[in-house]
């Protein structure tokens, strides 16, 4: 089995507009890097449509009739301060999201060791029935409900460590002691969720905030005194990822100093806990990360580590 690259060229007519660092540059900066020689073994595929189906499993009918209400034939639409929709975000997003579903099934059947979703928009902010900070439609929970609805997963660990707390995925997995929801993020910061004393109605998120200026060793600190045990405990059918590089050192959105070495760790070590918990099943998506060169390395580094399942 091999690790399988999921991504589709529509997420690449997806623009909210001139200046705006959640641009078409970033998955194009991705899919470069990925184009090295040690990457040929990479096994790739085009993301599917996700279906209206898939996606009101955590989106109410209403609001998904109202983003594809809402998407321009022309020109662009402000959804909100920092989230915009062009003549090409409806398509991004419904392959995003059935592209989530795509490596749900191939993992969770046996046919690939695990997949990482390079696909955009992100997903991680969106909650329930709102868009927001990139974010239309949460495709980590389209893909955790998934699992659960067609393979049977009785319990998915989601990990995000994306440098903005996922606000969404919290929000919509509070109350349901069958998704975990953990989080590494600097605070404070965008969007202003995250705190330790947010646990969920079953004690299922977790949240290790850290602060502007901390670095790899500090982000390794908490995920092993915080966040690993955690998931181990949780004894996971699935983890999944949400691969947000913007914590790293480059980054103009945030502060923090990881390095791609820090994010081949981090995979390490949920591909450890997938191997003794849940046959290696492990699917990452991509989120933020907005210096070309520090996300496009920091993906391959991720990406390569995974190949090694």
């Amino acid at each position: 089995m091999n690790t399988l690259l999921i991504t589709h060229p529509c997420a690449l007519e997806h623009d909210m507009g001139l200046g705006h660092p959640e641009r078409p540059d970033r998955l194009r900066a991705i899919e470069r890097a990925l184009e090295a020689e040690r990457f040929q073994s990479l096994h790739r595929d085009r993301a599917r449509r996700g279906t209206k189906d898939e996606i009101v499993r955590v989106h109410p009918a209403a609001y998904f009739e109202a983003i594809e209400a809402a998407a321009p034939k022309t020109g662009l639409v402000q959804l909100d301060s920092d989230t915009t929709m062009n003549p090409g975000t409806w398509e991004a997003t419904l392959h995003a999201a059935g592209g989530a579903c795509q490596a749900v099934d191939e993992v969770m059947t046996g046919k690939a060791a695990n997949a990482f979703v390079a696909m955009r928009p992100p997903g991680h902010h969106a909650e329930t029935s709102t868009p927001m900070g990139f974010c239309f439609f949460n495709n980590v929970a389209v893909a955790a409900r998934h699992a659960q609805k067609v393979h049977g997963a009785e319990r998915v660990a989601i990990m995000d460590f994306d440098v903005h707390h996922g606000n969404g995925t919290q929000e919509i997995f509070w109350a349901d002691k069958s998704v975990m929801y953990s989080s590494t993020h600097q605070m404070p910061l965008y969007p202003g969720t995250g705190s330790l004393n947010e646990r969920g109605e079953h004690e299922n998120i977790v949240n290790a905030p850290l602060r502007a200026g901390d670095g790899g060793d500090t982000f390794r600190d908490a995920m092993m005194s915080v966040v690993l045990t955690r998931i181990e405990e949780f004894h996971p059918d699935l983890i999944l990822i949400s691969a947000g590089f913007d914590a790293h050192r480059r980054d103009p959105l945030a502060n923090l100093n990881l390095v791609e070495a820090d994010f081949a760790w981090a995979t390490e070590m949920l591909m450890a806990i997938a191997s003794r918990k849940c046959g290696g099943r492990l699917v990452s998506l991509l989120e933020g990360g907005y210096d070309l060169q520090g996300l496009s390395q920091s993906a391959a580094a991720h990406v390569a580590k995974l190949m090694e399942a």
